[in-house]
This record gives C-alpha cells, sequence and structure tokens, in this order.
C-alpha cells in the first residue's frame, strides 16, 4: 500500500522501509520531523478555523470528520459525501487494497456533484507578482480560487511556486475519487484540484491531466519498487543527511567508495555513462570531461572533491590568493527566527580596525514575547536604527563601511519581510531603504565569499567551515535545529517549559555565530589560509598514492603575494544548500531520487528560493 509521500524522495528508502516494517513503526521520530509536524498541525488548525468561519451560516455545508482509527474516518467521509456536503474537512478515503492506493486530504470540496481535493500545507505555494501579469499571452494561465467558495480565476498578482510532493499527493488523491466514482469530472482535462499554503490566503488551483500522466508512471515504477521487482542500491542524495537509514547505507557508499559521495545525482550519472562510478577512478581521471556533464559545475571542482575525500582534505583554495571584502568598520549581523512565526533575535558583532581602543562588542537586539508578536517590531527596528547610525557615524569619520552575515537570503528575507509587515511602526525603514541596502557593495556574505575562494568538500556551512579556520563553539549542540527548542523552552511555548536559561543560550549561540564570521573572514583574509593547498596542485598529483597528496600540495604551496588576485571561480553544486550554517553538505550535495527519474525541481529566484527552504522546514 502506498501512500503519496512514498511517491517522493529516495527510492532505496522505500526499499527499506518495505522491507523492514517493524523498524519503520517503531522507531522514534526525530526531533527535528516533531517539530515540522507540530508545526504543520497547527497551521492546519488554523486554517480549520478560518474556514469554518466563513461557513457558519450555512449549517451542515462545513462538515469535521472526527479523528479516529482511518476506516471509521473513511466511513464517516463516505458518509458525508453521499449527503452532498459542500466541505468536507480531514476527509480520508478508503484504502484501495486493489491499486494499492491509500490517502487523505484536508478538504474535499463539492463541485458539479462530485469532489475534488484540496491540501493543506506548511510552506509557500504562491509569491506575490513583482508586477501585475498579462496573463493573455500565456498558454498555462495561473489561476486561484478565494477560501470561501470554489471560484477558479485567473490571477495576475501572484507567481506560482510548484512542489513536487503536493502535486503527487494531489494526483494520487485524484485518482483514488476517480476510481471511487467521487471526482467532480470523469474527463481528466476537465479535473482540477487546490494547495493552500503557508500564507493562506487562497487556493492554488491545479490542471490535474498533465499531472496524472506523470503520476501514474511514478506510482508504476514506485510499486515495483514496494513489491522487490525492483531493485535499488544506495546513493547519496540530500534527504540522506536526516534519514534514519544512513546508518547502513553511509558505511555501504564508503565501503565501495560510491562515486555519489562526491558528485551530484545528474553529475554522477554523467560519470557512469563514461564508466567512472566510484571515488577513486574520478580521483585518477585525466580524460575530459563527460558530453552531459552539467554546466554550472566545473569537471575539475567534482575531480577535486574526490582527491579530497580520499586525503580528507576539508578545503581548498581556487586561488592562489582568496579575496574578501573588508572596511575599516565591520559589523557582522546573524538573525534567528522561529520557522515562519517571526525573527526574535538580530545579533552584531562591530570591530573598529581603525580605533583599535574601540573595544569589539556583541549587541544583541530581542524580543522574548513569544512570536509571532508586534513586539518583533520594536527590536527589528533597534536593530535598523543601531546599524544605520554606526554606517552614518563611519561615513562621517571618513571610514569605509561592511556588514557581514552568512548565506544572505535568510537575513534578506526577514530584512524585507520585517519592513513589510511592521510598515509604519516607529523606526521601521521603507522596503526601498531595506533594498538600496542590502544591494549595495556594504552588505557582505560571506558564505558566497566562501564559495568563490574554495572548493568546500564538507559543505560550505559555517560549523564545517569555520574550525577550518580555528574557531569553535561554545556549546556542542549548537546549531538551528536544536534553537528551535532552545526558543520553546525561552518562551514557554506549546508543550515546553518556560525556562529562561535557554534566553542566555540562546543569545550565547547568536554571539558564536557573529564571533565565528568574523574570525573566518579574518582568517580568509590572512597569510595562515595559504597553508591550504590549491586545487591546481591537487590536480597535479592525480595519480599518486593518497597519503602523498596532501604532503605534496602541502610542500609546493608558494609564498603568495598577498596583492596577487584571481577569476572566480564556477559555481559551486551546493549552491542551493538552504541551511548554510549548519549544512554538512558538500560541493557534491545532491537533490533527487536514488534511481535517475523525472523528479528534479527547477531552479528558483534567491528570494522566492529562502522564503520556500525556510516554509519546507517547518512543513
Amino acid at each position: 500500500m502506498l501512500h503519496p509521500r512514498d511517491l517522493a524522495g529516495c527510492e532505496h528508502r522505500l526499499a527499506l522501509d518495505v522491507a523492514h516494517p517493524d523498524l519503520v513503526r517503531d522507531r522514534p521520530q526525530p526531533p527535528d520531523v516533531a517539530r515540522r509536524t507540530e508545526a504543520a498541525g497547527r497551521h492546519r488548525d488554523r486554517v480549520r478555523d478560518l474556514l469554518a468561519s466563513m461557513h457558519t451560516d450555512q449549517p451542515g455545508a462545513f462538515v469535521v470528520i472526527d479523528p479516529g482509527p482511518t476506516p471509521q474516518r473513511a466511513e464517516a467521509t463516505l458518509a458525508a459525501c453521499a449527503a452532498g456536503a459542500e466541505w468536507i474537512w480531514n476527509a480520508t478515503l478508503p484504502t484501495d487494497r486493489a491499486t494499492g492506493r491509500r490517502g487523505h486530504s484536508e478538504l474535499l470540496v463539492r463541485v458539479d456533484g462530485g469532489y475534488l481535493p484540496v491540501i493543506v500545507v506548511n510552506h509557500r505555494v504562491s509569491y506575490p507578482a513583482k508586477t501585475r501579469r498579462d496573463l493573455a499571452g500565456e498558454p498555462t494561465v495561473f489561476r486561484t480560487s478565494p477560501l470561501w467558495g470554489w471560484v477558479p480565476t485567473p490571477d495576475p498578482y501572484r507567481v506560482g511556486r510548484n512542489h513536487r510532493r503536493d502535486q503527487l499527493r494531489l494526483a494520487q488523491l485524484t485518482q483514488m475519487l476517480l476510481d471511487a466514482g467521487l471526482a467532480a469530472a470523469d474527463d481528466e482535462e476537465q479535473l482540477r484540484a487546490g494547495v493552500i499554503g503557508l500564507d493562506a490566503d487562497c487556493i492554488v488551483v491545479h490542471r490535474m491531466q498533465p499531472l496524472l500522466d506523470d503520476y501514474r508512471t511514478v506510482f508504476e515504477r514506485r510499486q515495483a519498487i514496494a513489491a522487490g521487482r525492483l531493485v535499488t542500491t544506495p546513493r547519496r542524495i540530500g534527504e540522506c543527511r536526516s534519514c534514519v537509514w544512513w546508518g547502513r547505507c553511509g558505511p555501504e557508499l564508503a565501503e565501495r567508495r560510491d562515486i555519489s559521495l562526491v558528485a551530484a545525482g545528474n553529475q554522477a550519472d554523467a560519470l557512469a555513462e563514461i564508466g567512472l562510478t566510484t571515488i577513486d577512478q574520478l580521483a585518477h581521471h585525466r580524460g575530459p570531461a563527460p558530453v552531459n556533464w552539467p554546466g554550472n559545475v566545473a569537471f575539475d571542482d567534482a575531480i577535486v572533491n574526490a582527491i579530497a575525500w580520499l586525503t580528507d582534505t576539508p578545503l581548498i583554495r581556487r586561488h592562489e590568493r582568496p579575496q574578501v571584502a573588508r572596511a575599516d568598520v565591520e559589523v557582522d549581523v546573524d538573525m534567528e527566527s522561529f520557522g515562519e512565526d517571526g525573527a526574535y533575535l538580530w545579533g552584531t558583532l562591530l570591530t573598529d580596525n581603525v580605533d583599535t581602543d574601540r573595544p569589539v562588542v556583541y549587541r544583541a537586539f530581542a524580543t522574548w514575547d513569544p512570536l509571532p508578536t508586534r513586539d518583533e517590531a520594536r527590536s527589528f527596528a533597534e536593530f535598523w536604527r543601531w546599524l544605520m547610525v554606526e554606517r552614518r557615524q563611519a561615513h562621517e569619520a571618513g571610514k569605509t563601511f561592511a556588514a557581514y552575515c552568512y548565506s544572505q537570503q535568510a537575513e534578506n528575507r526577514w530584512l524585507l519581510g520585517s519592513a513589510d509587515r511592521f510598515a509604519g511602526a516607529p523606526g521601521i525603514p521603507r522596503r526601498k531603504e531595506v533594498e538600496a541596502f542590502i544591494g549595495s557593495a556594504e552588505w557582505v556574505d560571506i558564505y558566497e565569499a566562501v564559495g568563490t575562494n574554495f572548493i568546500c568538500p564538507q559543505g560550505k556551512g559555517l560549523k564545517k567551515i569555520a574550525p577550518v579556520a580555528g574557531f569553535t563553539w561554545r556549546d556542542a549542540e549548537a546549531g538551528g535545529a536544536a534553537s528551535m527548542d532552545w526558543y520553546r523552552a525561552a518562551v514557554g511555548i506549546g508543550d515546553a517549559v518556560l525556562d529562561l536559561t535557554q534566553r542566555d543560550r540562546l543569545l550565547e549561540y547568536n554571539e558564536d555565530d557573529v564571533q565565528a564570521t568574523k574570525v573566518l573572514r579574518e582568517w580568509m583574509d590572512s597569510a595562515d589560509v595559504l597553508r591550504l593547498p590549491t586545487a591546481a596542485e591537487l590536480l597535479a598529483c592525480r595519480g599518486a598514492d593518497d597519503a602523498d597528496v596532501v604532503d605534496s600540495a602541502e610542500n609546493d604551496s608558494p609564498a603568495t603575494d598577498p596583492a596577487a588576485t584571481a577569476e572566480s571561480g564556477a559555481v559551486d553544486s551546493d549552491a542551493q544548500d538552504s541551511d548554510a550554517r549548519d549544512s554538512d553538505a558538500g560541493d557534491a550535495a545532491v537533490t533527487g531520487s536514488v534511481v535517475p527519474d523525472s523528479e528534479a525541481g527547477g531552479a528558483q529566484r534567491v528570494e522566492e528560493r529562502a522564503a520556500a527552504d525556510e516554509g519546507q522546514r517547518a512543513e
């Protein structure tokens, strides 16, 4: 029996789940998964209450199926359908053992005598369009429906963002409605379904006919895997980081020195076409790149990653002399948020490189009112006012100024979002003012500088890179996921018991993050960084014994002219890393399924991707 969640992601995970059902049933839910599940549950409860309130003048129109065993919920759902209920919440369709399908939809909406599924998800499914779109010339018109009724209309003010899992789930539910004779239409071209996302301001409408064609292909393949007719093997992909089976797959991949440990999914596919399936083969390869090698990644970077894996080299210089923007007055900035509820802390560390008598001071601008709260506007306004005053005073003193962050996607999102959400509140800057600052040369992303200057086999996350520069966090448990639990206790939300000591822990963690960015930047600009081997040195060592490679590179490293510059290197394949501070994904970070299929997603604009990634983490 396949649930919609079995249709996306790692195929080998599905095979292991089916082969070991007892382990799946008994294994505890990881804390980060539990947090996302709880957040998604709260979001769905809010949407349920909102929708129910819109139909209070129509008794019986909005039916809520009570929680309970699956057969009981399915029976109640069919009864509500037979009674002609307009909206059915917590709908469960009968498990179809003949076809191997099961599924549940937050909503079934009655249309033309039948029903269509509307699911509720805890990530964004649309964004405001930058300008009003002219839909007349578009082959597929983006449509939304208001929450109060099913009225799909062209929407020129929004841009959709498709999620593979959402589409497969809608397709399975639609197929189950078709099989049960409950669908809103027999003609698949007329079938529609909907998604209510994080903003819960509309229903995004999906045409189901093209999704059904793709779904049936995927479903057939996944059924073959679940039945053991199609054998899978492990292969490192993005979801391995949080997969309970990694303890089994990881050692197996390492033992056979599998190419997926250093090359992304599409990279590994291209390498396999020319017979390169192990790290050793790639590390010693001197031939040309595969014909199908992805153009956004330099082929030599993949070879360097392989050599680095064999020699346990954590970081490699792309150029003789790394370059990083410096200023007379430097401010390191780090923001802490709680899911989609808001940013509760802006931490800063100011260093005056001209006035050396001025102490380096950490300043935190925080609200400890549980998010969401209007007090967030106060803390953000105080942070912004302080930052702009320091900037102005530096300029007035004839000093250069720069503010630094690590992966600006998150900071930019909340800088812009705070300006929008709290517009008009005391001290809140206009959006244009924020846009001008983050678009200037005075807002520097050290994460991007790391990618430009280094190849990072173990990942570009701050927790991976800063230790190479000599920095360590005071709290061994420091990390984005742990900070979520600390925050819950710090403000006493949910089931957490109020623990004021967790506020100090969060402040220490935030202070260490800005200290880490400062240490990393200064190290990149020092002679110490020249101790790292360069990519050219590692490439020159191809064919040598693994143990000799790093020694040779270190002995050959020249005392480089600090003024030397070099052109920027290729884009790393982990540029889509959604959590740069804590990620362990290296320049070989990958996404996709174990066996190549059509499940690859498209690239998103930076601002959209940052928002969507944070939303996905909250699901």
